[in-house]
């Protein structure tokens, strides 16, 4: 295994996500997927979280799904170049 390998490859599309506050997200994976994990993390139990990847610093992030007011479906160019930074 050569070093290369056991760093995270970039994500193939981002996502934006707005909370009430204003504040702005970028998270890996596509709207649609994001969309579910909100919704089912809004259904489950009391004060569940959603549980994301930070696309720019690629750890964790959990995100109240009661405080999403806005998704943004991003491009794969987007994502690409986040990790170049």
């Amino acid at each position: 295994m050569n070093s290369g390998d056991s760093e995270r490859q970039p994500a193939t599309h981002t996502t934006e996500i707005t909370v009430v506050t204003g504040d702005h997200y970028r998270v890996e994976g596509q709207a649609k997927d994001l969309e579910r994990i909100i919704v089912d993390a809004a259904r489950g139990s009391i004060m569940q979280l959603a549980w994301l990847i930070d696309a720019e610093t690629g750890h964790d992030l959990a995100i109240n799904p009661e405080h999403v007011v806005a998704l943004r479906a991003r491009g794969p160019s987007e994502a690409a170049d986040l990790r170049r930074r």
